[in-house]
């Protein structure tokens, strides 16, 4: 992800692709080439620059509970110093999904995801809190995940 605001200009065709994908990410170049007006090799093309530009990228969208990981918390992080400094240590840390600077009460937001509760105190304190320039930490443990969708569209 980077760091500038960076914005890439979208023909309505790239962006009718993009909320194609956001529909189905397994949806073939053919399916998405009917729906837009392209040929199935003009919309691979189209979606590998997408992709290498960093506009977009194709993943797989799993349930943490699923998969074993069953305690996920958002984390607030006061910092003393730079907290592009401490936000890039952060994002280094397998078990850290998301990093934010934001404004506000906490200088950065985190989502954590960890198999429990043991490991989610073994992140906050062997590895958060151990950074320097970490100040303080708040945590918002997850009840229940209601909706988490990657469905916004283009504008």
């Amino acid at each position: 992800m980077s760091s500038k605001r960076n914005t890439t200009a979208l023909d309505s065709t790239s962006k009718a692709i993009i909320e194609q994908l956001q529909l189905d990410g397994r949806r073939s170049y053919a399916e998405i080439g009917k729906a837009v007006g392209l040929s199935e090799a003009a919309v691979r093309q189209r979606v590998q620059k997408l992709t290498d530009a960093g506009v977009m990228q194709i993943v797989a969208v799993t349930d943490p509970m699923r998969l074993g990981f069953s305690r996920q918390a958002m984390l607030g992080i006061r910092v003393s110093g730079d907290t592009r400094v401490v936000a890039d240590q952060l994002a280094e840390m397998p078990e850290i999904s998301y990093v934010v600077l934001s404004a506000g009460s906490f200088d950065i937001m985190v989502e954590v995801v960890c198999e429990d509760d043991d490991a989610l105190i073994e992140v906050l304190n062997e590895k958060i809190r151990a950074l320097g320039g970490v100040a303080s930490t708040e945590t918002f443990v997850y009840l229940q995940l209601k909706k988490q969708k990657y469905d916004w569209g283009t504008r």
